[in-house]
């Protein structure tokens, strides 16, 4: 799956040791919902974990209320609460993780109190008058037919 969204919160970080130490980091991405009713939620809240080189960087580089894109899989798994309670849970497993706006981006979106960017309208597509002509008999010179 690929997602991109912007971090809640810092990652947390752990380093879990077994029979070699393992660097753990977790942290959630807001991902906006392309289409949403009015009534609902316009972000859904998606729990990430990484590990080692991943989660490294991730506790070296990312920040809260930086936009990111990852690639991983979900994985789904269960525990009982301290009341013994049965708990489901939904991760996605990070395997590639990288930056998805630049540095100056992200510094303006955290600045302005994490409220969102201003959207960018859209342009209409140009005109058939703002295309470079072509002058008849030049497709010899061309270096594509």
């Amino acid at each position: 799956m690929i997602l991109i969204g912007r971090l809640t919160r810092d990652p947390e970080i752990r380093t879990a040791q077994n029979k070699e130490s393992m660097t753990v980091a977790r942290y959630t991405l807001a991902v906006d919902r392309r289409y949403k009713k009015e009534e609902d939620q316009s972000a859904d809240f998606i729990n990430c974990i990484a590990f080692n080189k991943n989660a490294e960087f991730a506790e070296k580089w990312f920040k809260k209320g930086i936009k990111v894109a990852v690639i991983g899989r979900i994985q789904t798994g269960s525990y009982t609460n301290k009341d013994g309670y049965k708990v489901y849970t939904t991760d996605v497993v990070i395997d590639e993780q990288e930056f998805a706006e630049s540095k100056s981006a992200s510094t303006n979106y955290q600045q302005q109190g994490n409220s969102r960017p201003q959207q960018q309208s859209r342009q209409a597509p140009p005109s058939g008058e703002e295309f470079m002509n072509i002058p008849d008999g030049i497709d010899e010179e061309l270096p594509f037919n």
